[in-house]
């Protein structure tokens, strides 16, 4: 497996920084740095993973002060030269509210705090996040979020769809898209979604929470080894929706 430069960005009161991290550095054997939100010099990162936690402690809607973040404001033209930028359940957040990714967050349909495993599915394996993914895989992944149920107007999902930007939803263990699977409400059963370049990818599940087969499962680091083989070969991926 090549070795590419990896980011993992520390906002005030993230907590999921150092799984991130360890994924990349001690899983996956890559090169990994912490980035802190007020840089913006991104030069010689291949990836920036937004973690998941507690950006801001919340206080003001969740991603909502984080979106004004200097390394947020950086994304965009890191992206235009070729980053892979991965945001995790708070780093989904931020991306939505930064208007990175199109829609929002609700509360979930219970209004209560959501901590268990689910499963999802990808639509798509073409792309920088799905493309070491055997096909009609089912992934089990851990979610643990309150506002976790994704709202976009009707003429934004369709057109997201006809896009393929909607890359997760959430299914049963067998793949079906039941009202039962969809454990926050999301509309379409949105559990990832991508920006039209292909190269930013939010999502609700923990893919760092399910790498080792001490956690329980392994299904989240193929989407971590998906971004490592796109990156040895992009030419050879699609990765404009």
């Amino acid at each position: 497996m090549s070795r590419f430069h990896w980011g993992v960005v520390i906002f005030p009161g993230s907590n999921c920084d150092y799984d991130a991290y360890h994924v990349v550095r001690y899983v996956l054997g890559q090169t990994a740095d912490f980035v802190w939100h007020q840089d913006t010099d991104l030069t010689g990162l291949d990836v920036l993973i937004l973690p998941g936690g507690f950006s801001y402690g919340d206080y003001l809607r969740t991603g909502a002060m984080a979106r004004f973040s200097p390394v947020v404001q950086a994304i965009p033209d890191f992206v235009a030269r070729g980053g892979v930028v991965l945001g995790i359940c708070n780093g989904f957040q931020i991306l939505l509210e930064a208007g990175l990714l199109p829609g929002a967050m609700l509360p979930n349909k219970g209004l209560a705090f959501i901590c268990d495993d689910v499963y999802i599915k990808p639509l798509r394996y073409d792309t920088p996040f799905t493309c070491a993914v055997p096909p009609g895989r089912v992934l089990r992944v851990p979610i643990a979020h309150y506002e976790g149920q994704y709202f976009a107007p009707a003429r934004t999902l369709r057109r997201i769809g006809q896009k393929g930007q909607v890359l997760f939803q959430y299914c049963d263990p067998s793949g079906r898209g039941r009202p039962s699977a969809n454990p926050n409400g999301s509309r379409g059963a949105i559990a990832g979604l991508m920006d039209e370049t292909g190269r930013i990818l939010g999502m609700m599940p923990h893919p760092e929470r399910a790498s080792e087969a001490v956690l329980g499962s392994t299904d989240g680091r193929w989407i971590f080894e998906s971004i490592v083989t796109y990156l040895e070969r992009p030419g050879a991926i699609r990765a404009v929706a």
